[in-house]
């Protein structure tokens, strides 16, 4: 095969030593070379007025057009879509938001048939499994950014029912940072990289994030959740998923019931610490990706039980916030997750760009038995994504296999970019007598596929955001008050950790006065005290003011004994099935062969993977035949595993070596199971573990292990250290 021509680049300019460039030179010089005055023809500093595209005064771009205060956004609403459009389109081919992700197949099945309630063809028939491709990813960063950032995580699911493609496209936390679309361009361009030297990566902790959020006051509950642990979860299998809006199922007699969707992990749900999150960051970007995959090669298949929240239409108002309120959830002691379906993933992808890169999701992606609520959030979305989609991979991303739907699409649209199907004939239009009528209406699917009938409140066409979204700070504050000690030092030194990286002084104060001290005083003062950022005494100017009503709503009456255990980690059961966590063996030259095999094996049967780690590799002397190592130290770094084991034979020889003590010590500091025999506590003392910690075991033989997997059902011991410094 001839091969093509190459075509041949010019020679790249080389800067001698001494010679001037452009860069060097100050601005007025700058001015002086023809491409900095190309460049400079379209340099803008920002106006006084905020206007649209067309130079039109904007009075408000913080609320989407309504029919009523609490009525649905309306599609005239050009402010809106001129600015979510121009978002939209903003970043090619990347996703402008959760381009870094990763994915897998699998099917759900519903328990008993949930027809009573809605028509959606997933939660009718038992007998039935419907295939799903599911895409976990990282909001902020970019496609090569790494996977343990403080961030959220997307939960995208896409079912492929029996009547077309349903989305269910949430994240791993209930709520979000803002009540209207209308804002989330701001708060995407506050988080992403600063656009005047695109720093930092994958990361909140600068000023431009800040400085939006010390302004946006119904970001305060979200702030919680991202502060949290719950930002940096230990695997993608082990975090839950959440519809995070209100939506409404519909049963066949058109009767409607409000509902939120979580997802329930089965393997329990636990997370990294931020010390360590930032060590795998460096030791393994692909960490999160890389656990799924491998969970699913090995036949570790993750699974997540599908929840439902119901309320009943005349329930809607009789809780102490606004259900359409995108910042808020339901705590589950008031309506409990009723578990109606579980879902597995049971296959990899066969090729990442065909399948995860091209899957394009859609909230409004629905079948018949789901439909919509007012949320001005949820209302942007059904405009956002859609539009998203077809910037990022055209008008016919539905016929790309992994979009697909089962049920086959058959209308009047054709061609456009990457149009596959081959229409005969010469009718794409109805009505139409040539083509016998079809494809024609279906009478039956008026009837199949209704939304509910609501009558809106009459008032006039209004940019206001209802007074019941007011209060931002009441459930930041409950979410406080649920969370357990160690939660609380690990959120405080997020909120230090990410403040302590801005530079702008009236942001981090603003942050501390307007935000932290609504939420909780003992928040302020412990990140007062990391951060050096004052708390303003009451009476003077830069108090907070906990109920003026602007920005932000009065709190509850009972806002400071509002609690839901359900909030807290800390609080939640064991894990229900260990299986897939990793256990670190270290080895070394007279280690115990009978020990390790029986430890390996007893780790086996239990689910666990178990890894051994010799000081180098290749093999490790024992009394017999040498052992082969999995893994050489250099190359094994403590974060990546959930336990450490350490058999008989070895501790005076590892104790003598760095790499084994910091493994230990590291283990020790990120609260992780460490199982040693007797010999070990020479290597305890040499790491500068006491062996009297919590989650550490000295012992011999099968009690030591079954011991390490005991204490691996707690996931950590985060009490051993309140708040993690670097050693």
């Amino acid at each position: 095969m001839k091969k093509p021509s190459k075509t041949a680049l010019p020679p790249s300019p080389v800067r001698t030593s001494g010679q001037v460039t452009p860069a060097d030179q100050p601005p007025a010089a700058r001015q002086d070379t023809d491409k900095n005055v190309d460049l400079g023809v379209n340099t803008q500093a920002p106006g006084a007025d905020l206007t649209t595209n067309q130079g039109v005064i904007v009075s408000d771009d913080q609320n989407s057009l309504k029919s009523h205060v609490r009525g649905p956004t309306l599609l005239e609403d050009i402010l809106m879509r001129e600015k979510i459009t121009h978002f939209d389109h903003e970043r090619i081919p990347e996703r402008v938001v959760h381009a870094r992700g990763t994915a897998a197949h699998g099917f759900f099945q519903v328990y008993e048939s949930q027809a009573a309630i809605t028509m959606a063809a997933p939660l009718q028939d038992p007998a039935v499994q419907t295939p799903v491709f599911v895409r976990f990813s990282t909001v902020a960063g970019s496609r090569g950014s790494t996977d343990t950032p403080r961030d959220v995580r997307g939960f995208a699911v896409k079912f492929y029912t029996t009547d077309g493609v349903w989305d269910l496209v949430g994240n791993n936390m209930p709520v979000f940072f803002i009540q209207d679309a209308n804002k989330f361009p701001d708060l995407i361009h506050a988080v992403k990289p600063e656009p005047h030297n695109e720093i930092p990566q994958a990361q909140s902790a600068h000023d431009t994030f800040w400085d939006f959020a010390s302004l946006t006051p119904e970001s305060a509950h979200m702030l919680m959740w991202v502060m949290s642990d719950r930002a940096i979860p230990r695997s993608l299998t082990m975090m839950e998923g959440f519809g995070v809006h209100t939506f409404r199922l519909l049963n066949a007699e058109g009767v409607s019931r409000f509902v939120k969707f979580h997802w329930k992990p089965l393997k329990g749900v636990c997370s990294l610490l931020w010390e360590e999150a930032t060590l795998i960051s460096g030791k393994d970007p692909d960490f999160n990706r890389r656990d799924l995959y491998e969970a699913i090669e090995a036949g570790n298949y993750p699974e997540w039980e599908l929840g439902l929240q119901i309320v009943e239409e005349e329930d809607e108002h009789k809780f102490g916030f606004d259900l359409l309120d995108a910042t808020k959830l339901i705590p589950e002691e008031l309506v409990p997750v009723v578990k109606v379906g579980k879902m597995t993933l049971n296959r990899n992808p066969d090729n990442f760009f065909a399948e995860t890169e091209q899957v394009a999701f859609h909230t409004g992606h629905v079948v018949p038995g789901i439909d919509f609520t007012n949320d001005p959030l949820l209302q942007g979305r059904l405009f956002s994504y859609i539009d998203t989609q077809l910037r990022r991979v055209g008008p016919n991303f539905h016929e790309i296999p992994i979009n697909r739907s089962l049920k086959p699409a058959d209308n009047n649209q054709r061609d456009g970019f990457a149009r596959m199907t081959i229409n005969k004939g010469k009718v794409s239009y109805f009505p139409n007598s040539l083509g016998g009528g079809c494809p024609m209406h279906q009478p039956s699917a008026a009837a199949a596929f209704r939304s509910v009938a609501l009558k809106e409140a009459p008032g006039p066409k209004v940019r206001e955001r209802s007074p019941s979204f007011s209060d931002h700070f009441s459930q930041a504050t409950q979410f406080w008050n649920s969370m357990s000690d160690w939660e609380k030092d690990h959120i405080a030194a997020a909120f230090s950790f990410e403040l302590n990286q801005v530079v702008d002084e009236g942001v981090r104060s603003r942050t501390m006065n307007e935000i932290l001290v609504n939420i909780h005083p003992d928040l302020a003062e412990m990140v007062s005290g990391a951060t050096g950022i004052a708390v303003a005494p009451a009476g003077t100017p830069d108090a907070p003011t906990p109920s003026a009503p602007t920005p932000s709503g009065p709190l509850r009456k009972d806002a400071a004994k509002l609690r839901s255990p359900a909030l807290s980690m800390d609080k939640a059961p064991p894990p229900p099935s260990l299986i897939g966590r990793k256990v670190a063996v270290l080895l070394g030259d007279g280690v115990d062969p009978k020990e390790v095999q029986s430890a390996l094996a007893a780790f086996a049967e239990a689910g666990l993977v178990a890894e051994t780690i010799g000081p180098h590799g290749g093999t490790v002397a024992t009394s017999g035949k040498p052992m082969k190592v999995n893994r050489a130290a250099p190359n094994a770094p403590s974060v990546v595993y959930d336990a450490v084991f350490v058999p008989a034979g070895v501790g005076a020889g590892l104790a003598a070596q760095p790499l084994a003590q910091r493994f230990v010590h590291e283990a020790y500091r990120h609260g992780k199971p460490i199982a040693v025999a007797p010999d070990g506590e020479a290597l305890l003392q040499a790491a500068g573990v006491p062996p009297a910690a919590a989650g550490i075991g000295i012992g011999k033989g099968s009690k030591m292990v079954s011991d390490l997997i005991k204490n691996l059902g707690q996931h950590r011991f985060p009490r051993r250290v309140s708040v993690l410094k670097p050693s």
